[in-house]
């Protein structure tokens, strides 16, 4: 999108419509590089008109509710010529580890984002911003702002209060500024163990939000962090560390999930503070909550999904089962299709169930145009042309894509033996049934008609392998062809030139539609999920390389899986089927 009328209105757009038309940003300044209000006030104006941000944390795989995130925030920053940050929020050292780092940054390339904007690389690390985040917390202590409270967490947690009765002043809220200090700059250099001291905001015991009852800003954690190593050992809390980054990145509208609505207020009155000392840059960003994707067929949930993978439900993070985005693309799906799917269900205040296969859909929507044609048997059964001449072989010619000409045509070998498929014959047809069957004839797609004299069997009763003569002037293309009406068009593949090929066939992880509503979600697990098979496949396929993706005719959309693929033997995984058969 790149005006006005083909965005698709939402609230979140009308509210920076009207920031944008108040021109409450139009003052600000930006040094370049994230900072204080020392720094940015220094610096020209913003040239970003707004600046959104993606702040995940690197403690797991990013998942399709990650998707929906990344598509809103970097999707807003394009149409409105603004800069959105890519930034790990890494505040917590005993979770977080460089693997998931890596896998955010290849999950969102992947799916078409960029996070510089002209010169700039905004890509940045909460953890880069301890030292601002710690001299603002002295800043604080200095004003009465925060103190240093040696409860236990039980006791903490005890005094808290409920929904119905205000919690109780910590027996530590009247020590002076100077106590404060003392104890905050000790904590900091080591003196103390886990848990000994937290550091609390003094806001409102009272408080209606719970979440204002003099919320933990610091916790002492004596552990290695992935990024600044054992320089810390005093670490902030989530509620504190964010709002600080959204200030120093000079965010405007910091977009989350409704989880955090009853976290604003805490948002808001910690950067009032921060910007009336002088710390940070104004006008202050905003916090905005949407809902959260929610889909059938699939879990979301963190803990879950760590469950299915630790207890072995899947092969890994990237299963393509698994609704995460390094097995989507495992699974073939591709990152237009998030992006059209994100467009389509939009944002909204109010949670919603959206039924997976809308997301299907768009999928099919962009690889019926992107994927090449190609015939694969996946449940062959021989089909011997008795008349044909033996030992000849001959081309025919495909499509390789019906709707796009330029694309060209592929040569196909036709010999006297073809695998078809096995539910392309039956001895005795049922009603309605035009394929093969003795006496019928069908169209061989691309080639010639064929009659169906009859089928060998095993001494099981088992068929093997069914016989037809062809007609040598009914040649697909051919001046003869027209002559011959038949209502049954199967597809092939030369058992001579095809060749056989691994092709996993995935269906949805989960057989209801709310995993877990109404027992144990792992008892909800489709056992039919995923089926091996060695399946017979057009020549043309030894050549594909890992990601291709290709619509296997009649059967879906496959693509070349991108981990056990090889060099000329290449292993398929059914992305997802020509159409919902879950309806």
């Amino acid at each position: 999108m790149t005006n006005d009328e083909t965005r698709v209105s939402n609230f979140i757009r009308n509210i920076i419509d009207a920031d944008l038309k108040a021109g409450k940003y139009a003052g600000r300044t930006w040094s370049g590089t994230p900072g204080p209000a020392a720094q940015q006030l220094v610096g020209p104006a913003d040239a970003a008109k707004i600046r959104t941000r993606f702040p995940p944390e690197p403690n797991g795989y990013l998942h399709f509710g990650h998707a929906k995130s990344i598509c809103l925030n970097f999707g807003l920053a394009r149409d409105y010529g603004g800069a959105c940050h890519l930034r790990f929020d890494d505040t917590n050292p005993e979770k977080e580890e460089q693997e998931y780092v890596d896998s955010i940054v290849d999950a969102v390339k992947w799916l078409g984002w960029d996070w510089r904007f002209g010169n700039e690389t905004n890509l940045y690390y909460a953890s880069n911003y301890f030292q601002w985040m710690y001299d603002f917390a002295e800043t604080l202590i200095r004003h009465g702002e925060a103190y240093v409270d040696s409860q236990s967490a039980e006791e903490m947690r005890a005094n808290r209060g409920t929904l119905t009765e205000p919690g109780k002043p910590s027996p530590f809220r009247s020590r002076t500024p100077d106590e404060n200090l003392d104890l905050f700059r000790r904590m900091k250099a080591g003196e103390f163990a886990d848990g000994a001291h937290v550091l609390r905001a003094k806001i409102d015991m009272a408080s209606g939000n719970i979440n204002l009852r003099d919320p933990a800003i610091y916790r002492i954690r004596k552990a290695t962090h992935h990024n600044t190593g054992d320089a810390w050992c005093l670490y902030p809390m989530y509620t504190y560390a964010h709002p600080i980054e959204d200030a120093l990145e000079n965010i405007t509208h910091s977009i989350c999930t409704l989880e955090f609505e009853d976290q604003r207020p805490f948002y808001d009155w910690l950067l009032g503070k921060l910007a009336e000392h002088g710390c940070v840059n104004t006008p202050l960003p905003q916090q905005i909550e949407f809902a959260r994707l929610n889909l059938t067929y699939v879990v979301l949930s963190k803990r879950k999904l760590i469950q299915l993978v630790d207890e072995k439900h899947v092969t890994g993070w990237d299963d393509p089962r698994l609704p995460t985005l390094v097995g989507a693309r495992r699974r073939g799906y591709t990152a237009e299709g998030f992006r059209k799917f994100a467009e389509m269900i939009g944002v909204t205040k109010s949670d919603s169930l959206i039924d997976y296969s809308v997301f299907e859909e768009c999928q099919r929507d962009v690889l019926n145009d992107s994927a090449a044609r190609r015939i694969a048997v996946l449940d062959p059964l021989k089909l011997i042309i008795d008349n044909y001449p033996e030992g000849q072989e001959e081309l025919c010619e495909a499509p390789n894509h019906p709707q796009k000409p330029d694309w060209g045509k592929r040569p196909v070998p036709f010999a006297k033996e073809l695998w078809i498929e096995r539910e392309d014959f039956m001895e005795v047809p049922s009603k309605g049934y035009f394929r093969l069957f003795p006496g019928n004839r069908v169209r061989l797609r691309y080639g010639f008609v064929v009659e169906c004299t009859g089928c060998e069997k095993d001494a099981a009763g088992n068929i093997v392998a069914v016989h037809c003569n062809y007609f040598a002037d009914s040649k697909s293309g051919t001046p003869g062809s027209d002559s011959y009406k038949v209502k049954g068009n199967i597809h092939w593949v030369s058992a001579k030139h095809s060749y056989a090929a691994e092709v996993r066939l995935y269906d949805r992880l989960f057989k209801v539609p709310q995993p877990g509503a109404e027992r144990d979600f792992l008892d909800d697990i489709n056992p039919d999920s995923v089926k091996t098979i060695s399946a017979q496949l057009e020549p043309a396929l030894r050549d594909a390389k890992a990601e291709d993706r290709f619509q296997f005719e009649r059967h879906g959309y496959f693509v070349a899986d991108r981990v056990d693929s090889q060099p000329g033997a290449p292993v398929f995984n059914r992305t997802v089927g020509l159409k919902d058969t879950w309806k």
